[in-house]
């Protein structure tokens, strides 16, 4: 029988729930151009910043922190500068605007948490 720790379940939903909706988000935006989509497009990228901070405070513990700043930092990196060659590769194709749509959600919903748990990090580095 296997027995699983619940003490990060808050966090591990936070990221779950967080990259399927920043998914879904960056498909809908440029997939489904709805006009109440897009008036409330400010709130729904700032909900990924709020999961976003809740998967930096939460879901990441001290011992896996170097591990998430490593694959979150690459992350950003690559949907930032993403975000602009697959604008201008696949236009001709008509995805581009719908990666770089995804990659912007990413981004909202990584960019914090990674700043948050480097944050943490540091101040525990610093603890004297």
């Amino acid at each position: 029988m296997v027995i699983k720790a619940r003490e990060n379940s808050v966090g591990a939903w936070a990221f779950l729930i967080g990259v399927i909706l920043a998914v879904v988000i960056g498909l809908s935006t440029t997939l489904l151009p709805l006009p109440s989509l897009s008036q409330y497009n400010p709130q729904i990228y700032g909900i990924l910043v709020l999961l976003g901070l809740l998967i930096g405070f939460f879901s990441v513990p001290s011992r896996d922190a170097q591990t998430f700043l490593w694959a979150g930092a690459i992350l950003v990196i690559i949907s930032r500068f993403g975000m602009d060659s697959v604008t201008g590769s696949l236009l001709g194709i008509g995805i581009g605007p719908v990666v770089s749509s995804v990659f912007a959600a990413l981004l909202a919903l990584f960019v914090p948490a990674t700043m948050v748990v480097a944050l943490k990090t540091v101040f525990s580095i610093a603890k004297v």
